[in-house]
């Protein structure tokens, strides 16, 4: 796939003013974010992204029109995953819901630029080395396996991880928040505030989602473009998006199990390609392996397949959790009604 730098240029110029338009509106003014508002922007950031993938397969043909699709749905899938991440970090530091989009927005800020040195990283080493693809595919195979040990939904305390005891250790931090500022000063000493530790905790979480998303999109296309611009997509409306859920979050208790199915395909995917394209001498003599190989329209079905059985199951399974809760509550309180 060629792209011209012109057409780099203009795709990032395109989120840039997608992101400033997002400031000038959402975050002219601190507010707690309502569901109509929140699913109006996601479904705009969706047609945004639809239009892309459109205009992939008017001037590239369907088949990278097809992988940037199966790109975006996947990181977007494991953008659902992070959001509960995110959720249990803003309830441990107690967010206040009128400045949780500004958490967002810098996070997701964070996210993409980290997204993009890696995307770079990959890229390089992929054109040099092709037995990178091992390295991946085995990373997305041992991933899958402790993400399916994973109960999404669960209830989960959050522990501040190294980055942010540093900080602390580094600079004094307020007991309270201090409206959106990150920093301020107190009898004249400067310290930071509480909203200051927690975007420093939803961007060390981006770091580690970087790592396990990366891997999965380079298995389903090796054209940077398509890769950046999928992570992008998947990117824009996140936080929207997480407003929208909201509850319904905790409900998606197998979502765990579905990414863990698709990241062990998509890893399974990268050995197959690995082994019909090897080098390594150690295997087959350094020649290449008679394997099959799974099409950009296999891995799409499966990818939409698994989200939609993983989708309904959950949301079964939490109405009957939530049936015998209810039962349960009217088993206790009855004997309570019939004594009156």
């Amino acid at each position: 796939m060629a792209v011209p730098a012109w057409a780099w240029f203009a795709t990032i110029g395109g989120l840039l003013v997608l992101f400033a338009i997002d400031l000038l509106i959402v975050d002219r003014k601190p507010h707690e974010v309502t569901i109509g508002e929140a699913g109006r922007w996601v479904a705009f950031y969706i047609g945004c992204a639809v239009a892309f993938g459109g205009a992939i397969w008017a001037f590239s043909g369907a088949t990278y029109a097809g992988e940037f699709f199966a790109g975006y749905i996947t990181e977007y899938s494991l953008s659902v995953d992070n959001l509960f991440i995110f959720l249990i970090i803003m309830s441990a530091f107690a967010v206040p819901k009128i400045h949780q989009h500004k958490v967002l927005l810098v996070g997701i800020v964070i996210a993409l630029v980290m997204r993009g040195i890696f995307i770079a990283v990959g890229a390089v080493a992929i054109a040099k080395f092709s037995w990178v693809f091992y390295l991946f595919g085995l990373f997305l195979i041992y991933t899958a396996w402790k993400l399916s040990r994973q109960g999404l939904g669960e209830d989960e305390e959050y522990e501040e991880n190294a980055m942010t005891r540093f900080v602390r250790r580094l600079f004094p931090v307020t007991d309270q928040y201090h409206g959106a500022k990150s920093f301020t000063r107190i009898d004249g000493k400067r310290f930071v505030t509480p909203m200051f530790i927690v975007m420093i905790a939803i961007g060390t979480a981006d770091l580690l989602f970087a790592v396990d998303s990366i891997p999965a999109i380079f298995g389903l296309t090796k054209e940077p473009f398509l890769v950046f611009t999928a992570n992008a997509f998947a990117l824009m409306g996140l936080r929207q998006l997480y407003f929208l859920l909201g509850g319904l979050l905790r409900k998606l208790v197998y979502l765990s199990v579905g990414l863990a199915v698709i990241l062990g395909f998509i890893g399974v995917k990268l050995v197959l390609e690995a082994l019909h394209t090897n080098t390594l001498p150690f295997i087959n003599g350094g020649e290449p392996l008679n394997v099959p190989t799974i099409g950009i329209q296999v891995s799409l079905s499966v990818i939409v397949g698994v989200l939609v059985i993983t989708t309904v199951a959950s949301l079964i399974k939490s109405r009957k959790t939530e049936a015998n809760e209810s039962e349960d509550d009217s088993d206790l309180t009855e004997p309570a009604a019939q004594k009156h």
